[in-house]
């Protein structure tokens, strides 16, 4: 993990750039509390997409503690700020009870966000923890998607149901849960369309997929996780939103966080949707997505 969060804090060097010099200047920058200081603080936050909503939870909170504190000094406040943050990224210590139950994992988000890598490196993951997985490539419109998909399954040595291109993902969903009732497995991980431009089609589609494990696998545990791409900083928050409208979203896998200076929004994501964080990602290859750990993430922004 010291590997991984080396990695997460080269990644993330562009968003301390970002946010942490510019929250650094505020704090350097004004000898007393004041309204201005208070404003500054707010625009900085904003500017390092942390958002409208995220910034101010922060702000009330940092107002509330100084002035609970009597704090007079900017740069006595400024731990006050981090460990919010830290606070508000924290993911509930039952996050991962899944991986220890009969999981069935839908895995969603628009075409070009690292969803189909996601897949592979989830796999790889549950496979380490000597769990027994199954891979669905759901996503039938795309031929290329299926492909990449073996392509990444292969890679976990993961076993894949795949239905021909066009086919109904609906009867893609039937073969993979027979097999996953027959062959007793742990983990099924369905990789879905990646369309958001008919909400009501992805909704359908979801209901039946959703109708068949009812049917089949009654007990069965359900997560749905939404793959954001940190590049995208703002368009990350609206896709989540749109996607949450059509699908009960449980988790976040965030990508593409090396190199992007729009980290910040993962802070915004959680703060707005409620919904947390549960991997990210830091680069291409298939052990470069870990469990999201809000002190490393924050550590890496601020530390």
């Amino acid at each position: 993990m010291a590997n991984f969060f080396t990695r997460l804090q080269e990644g993330l060097s562009k968003t301390r750039d970002n946010i942490a010099k510019g929250i650094d200047n505020v704090f350097n920058g004004f000898s007393s509390i004041d309204d201005d200081f208070y404003e500054e603080l707010e625009e900085t936050l904003i500017m390092g997409d942390i958002g409208v909503n995220a910034t101010s939870k922060i702000m009330d909170k940092l107002r509330e503690q100084v002035k609970e504190k009597k704090i007079k000094e900017p740069s006595a406040c400024k731990q006050l700020l981090i460990d919010d943050i830290r606070e508000q990224m924290k993911t509930d210590e039952n996050a991962y009870d899944f991986e220890n139950k009969k999981t069935i994992i839908f895995i969603i988000g628009v075409n070009g966000v690292g969803k189909t890598t996601s897949v592979g490196k989830l796999a790889s993951i549950f496979k380490k923890q000597g769990k027994k997985v199954l891979i669905a490539a759901a996503d039938t419109y795309r031929a290329a998607a299926t492909e990449q998909l073996k392509e990444w399954a292969d890679r976990a040595e993961t076993p894949i149901i795949m239905g021909k291109e066009g086919a109904d993902p609906a009867s893609v969903i039937y073969d993979a849960v027979g097999a996953f009732k027959a062959r007793n497995l742990d983990i099924l991980i369905v990789d879905t369309a990646g369309r958001l431009h008919n909400k009501k089609n992805l909704m359908e589609e979801l209901a039946k997929m959703n109708r068949i494990i009812d049917k089949e696998l009654p007990d069965v545990w359900r997560e749905n996780f939404i793959v954001l791409d940190g590049t995208t900083g703002q368009n990350a928050l609206s896709q989540a939103k749109e996607f949450g409208e059509a699908a009960n979203l449980t988790g976040i896998i965030l990508t593409k966080l090396d190199g992007t200076a729009k980290g910040g929004i993962a802070v915004a994501i959680v703060s707005e949707l409620n919904i947390p964080v549960k991997y990210i990602g830091v680069g291409e290859g298939i052990d470069d997505l870990q469990r999201f750990d809000s002190d490393e993430f924050v550590n890496a922004l601020f530390i």
